[in-house]
């Protein structure tokens, strides 16, 4: 699944960056430090934004092209930031097969917002994932660290209302 580039403008603050340095400094002279730079990076930013690549690519003297690479390969990274509830809808073939499809739809109807993508006021992000494990619940949802299960897309305004501000 292609991972999507945000939308929503890098607002780093000079801390964030100057906490990247030193990690960075930490890593320099590490074989294969490109891996726990983006874990770090990604813990202070709590995401990984192409301006945040370009920093480490440019710090560790590495192809900007290799750090994409390991952020786009690796599941725990994210390229958009999440949302105070990140909602990841199971895609998984028990879950696919029993209608999450349907339910995505209507969360990104409901949200405005596709996979991979957050509200403009950072309350929701969507995540579309594989299989979280709860099949005999299919279609699954999670919202932080809620499950709900057997879902319909029908359900999906009424979830949504108890996470509303």
């Amino acid at each position: 699944m292609l991972k999507k580039i945000s939308s929503i403008p890098f607002a780093g603050t000079p801390e964030q960056e100057a906490e990247l340095k030193q990690v960075i400094a930490k890593h320099i002279d590490d074989p294969g430090a490109v891996m726990p730079v983006l874990q770090e990076a990604q813990d202070i930013y709590g995401y990984l934004p192409i301006e945040v690549q370009t920093m480490i690519a440019e710090g560790l003297n590495v192809p900007l092209e290799e750090v994409y690479g390991v952020s786009t390969f690796y599941s725990q990274f994210a390229l958009s930031p999440k949302g105070k509830y990140n909602i990841s809808v199971c895609m998984g073939t028990a879950c696919y097969v029993k209608g999450s499809g349907e339910v995505l739809d209507k969360l990104s109807e409901e949200l405005g917002i596709g996979a991979e993508e957050c509200t403009l006021d950072g309350q929701f992000s969507l995540t579309a994932c594989r299989c979280i494990g709860a099949c005999g619940l299919a279609p699954v949802i999670t919202i932080n660290d809620d499950v709900y299960g057997r879902l319909t897309a029908d359900m999906i305004p009424g979830i949504l209302a108890k996470y509303k501000d």
